[in-house]
């Protein structure tokens, strides 16, 4: 078997500027009535972001920064009616890698900047990918 142990480096590739600041007022998932918000990208991305129009729907990948790393298992929704369950079979920010997973629709286009809905991630959230939605992906 492969050892998958070492370092790996993620280099975000730009934040999230978002009037949510805390993760008690942010709503569990995009479409529960987040926000409107802004992906701030670094100047050395800006030609990564030739080809994203407004109404484009892309998956946003971001570093869950302020999510505990250290939990295995915990209720869906924290809510005490669920069972606990493991955080792989959930989308808890809380969980070894907190990597969020977002699925978003591009609003605007200005520089370097992308509004879109849908985003529930706190402002100053690093950024670390943005892929395109190819086909029919089902809601997150």
């Amino acid at each position: 078997m492969r050892n998958l142990q070492g370092d790996f480096a993620l280099t975000p590739v730009g934040h999230v500027s978002s009037e949510l600041t805390d993760r008690a007022d942010a709503p569990k998932q995009g479409t529960e009535g987040a926000p409107d918000a802004w992906l701030v990208f670094e100047p050395s991305c800006s030609a990564a972001l030739e080809g994203l129009r407004a109404g484009d729907r892309v998956i946003v990948l971001t570093w869950l920064h302020l999510a505990p790393r250290d939990v295995l298992r915990t209720r869906p929704r924290d809510d005490p009616a669920n069972p606990e369950t493991g955080v792989f079979a959930t989308r808890s920010p809380a969980r070894p890698n907190p990597i969020g997973l977002h699925p978003v629709e591009i609003l605007q286009v200005v520089g370097r900047r992308l509004r879109v809905r849908g985003l529930e991630a706190l402002d100053g959230t690093p950024v670390l990918d943005v892929k395109p939605v190819i086909g029919a992906v089902p809601e997150l």
